[in-house]
Parts: structure tokens; sequence; C-alpha cells
């Protein structure tokens, strides 16, 4: 029992680590622009595509091709931000769920334009398995793990102690005495777009490699993102954090003990309890 209770809070935190990636991109957005970037899940399977057709179509080994998609997650999210949110930032908030209702189905569309409606895994070479005191440890799960851990390490590291983290901080804070000190509020949601699209591709690149990706799954991660701000707490880093953890753990387990036909049904209720509980969020503040 306990041996099989570990092996899924394992492959609990592979999941989880894809949540959190989403979620923190999703509360950065959110926490600062006030938009609900219903987009973030098609994008982020964008990026899985493009890393699919840079190793497949051009011959690139998988090393290669991550970091020329999260170059390219950021370009995207650059453009997304000025052609897209910036018209409609400072008018009514259902125009800005309108674009992002739109944009969500245009990037569908040129997913399925460009890559196909065919399911796809991203190769890898990473298939040893480890066994550790009878828990076995895929290693693909466990580069999945560490990366994840690492992205949010350095997402951390950047919004605390580097100046320009310090300057978005200040714009979720209160934005008109950022502008009194001299930030630069015009770059920042540029900035902000550009690193919440990268956790987003990255994100998609370890969907792709851990199970597929395929049409409408990037609604579904969004849907998961978003749930797992409500669960952290809106606009808490270490909410979401908490949160994607927690919800990945809770579906692995789910699915292990009783069934993976009902491991959303058994997370959501989860969430739900706890909300009952602590209306704000795990780490949330009351209002």
């Amino acid at each position: 029992m306990l041996i099989e209770i570990l092996q899924q809070t394992i492959n609990g935190l592979a999941i989880g680590g894809v949540y959190v990636l989403i979620a923190l991109g999703l509360t950065t957005v959110f926490g600062i622009l006030g938009i609900a970037h219903f987009a973030h899940g098609s994008i982020s399977m964008f990026g899985g595509y493009l890393t699919y057709f840079l190793m497949t179509g051009q011959g690139l080994p998988l090393i290669a091709a991550i970091p020329i998609a999260l170059v390219a997650g950021v370009l995207l999210g650059v453009l997304v931000e000025m052609l897209a949110y910036r018209p409609v930032r400072h008018a009514n908030h259902i125009n800005a769920f309108i674009v992002a209702l739109g944009l969500t189905m245009m990037v569908e569309g040129i997913n399925l334009q460009f890559f196909g409606h065919e399911q796809i895994v991203i190769p890898t070479t990473l298939s040893r398995v480890f066994d550790i005191h009878g828990v076995t440890v895929p290693e693909l799960r466990l580069y999945v793990i560490l990366s994840a851990i690492l992205l949010v390490v350095a997402m951390m590291i950047f919004v605390e102690k580097t100046k320009t983290g310090q300057a978005i901080r200040a714009v979720a804070e209160n934005r008109d005495a950022a502008i009194l000190m001299g930030v630069n509020v015009t770059t920042i949601p540029l900035i902000v777009f550009g690193i919440s699209t990268a956790l987003g591709v990255a994100a998609g690149i370890m969907v792709g490699a851990l199970f597929a990706i395929a049409p409408g799954i990037g609604e579904g991660l969004v849907v998961k993102g978003f749930a797992v701000l409500i669960l952290g707490g809106l606009g808490s880093f270490p909410g979401a954090i908490l949160g994607g953890t927690v919800l990945g753990i809770t579906e692995s387990i789910a699915a292990g003990f009783i069934s993976s036909a009902y491991k959303d049904v058994i997370a959501f209720a989860v969430m739900i309890i706890v909300l009952l509980v602590r209306p704000q969020g795990l780490l949330g503040r009351a209002p």
C-alpha cells in the first residue's frame, strides 16, 4: 500500500510540475495585468508542436530544439501582448475576455493548419527506469520533475532578486506608485507575457514528451491552470506551486486507487472542499 502511494506520488509530481508551470504563467499575467489569458493552454501546445517539428522535420536533437522553442515562446508572448491585449488593456474587462477566447480559437486553428489533427509524441532517449526500494521512477518523469523545479526556482529568483522582477512586483502592487518611482510600465507587460509564454512552452514540451499532444489538449490544460490558481490563491506564486503539486498528486492517486475516468472529478472535488474551508485558497490572502 505504501509503495503504491509513493509510486502515484512520483507520477503526480510529474504532472503537477506541468500544472505549476502553466499556473505560474497564468498568475503572472492575471496578477499584474488582470487578464484571464485563456489562450495560454493553446499557445503552450504550440510550443510542444514546434519542438516536435524541429526534431522530426529539421533533424534537431531535443536538447537543441528546446531552447529554440523557448525563445520562440518569448517572442510569441511579446507579439500577443502587443497585437492582441495591448489595444484593449485599458478598456472594459469583457473586451480582454473576448480577445482571449478569440485568440484561443485562432491559435488552435494555426496548430491544426500547420501540424495536423493527429496525436503526436515528442521523441526522447530517456527510457531508463530506476527502482528505488520498490518504487519505479522512469527517467523521463524524473527529468520533468527536476526541470520543473529548476524553472520554478529560476522564476522565483528572477522575481525576488532582480531589478526587473522588483519592477514587475511594483506594478502588480500599485501601478500608479510604480510610475512615480520611474518604472517603465510599457515594457513590463511585454516582459510578463514573454516569461509567461516561455513557461507555457516548457509545459507543452513536457506534456508532449510525457503523454501526447492533440487538438483540444490546450483548453483542458488551461482549465487545470486556473483551477490551480483558485486552489492555491489568486495572485500567489507560492500558492500556484502548492496548488499545482496538490492537484497533480490528487489526480494521480485517484487514478491509481479508484479509476482514471474519475481523476478529474475527484481532483476538482478536493479543490471545492478546500475552498469551502478556505475561500481565499491555500495560500491566498483573506479579503
